[in-house]
């Protein structure tokens, strides 16, 4: 019983961590598109 409580755990704790980073990249990459366009529009 401990033992699938430690994998349900562990895969949950990967899939957020996944799921965090995909976040991150996508609102960098926002932030890039947001500042090209800003950039684009002072010249």
């Amino acid at each position: 019983m401990l033992r699938k409580l430690i994998v349900a755990v562990a895969v949950g704790s990967i899939a957020l961590t996944a799921a965090a980073c995909n976040t991150v990249k996508g609102a960098g990459r926002d932030i890039e598109s947001v500042g090209k366009a800003g950039s684009d529009a002072i010249n």
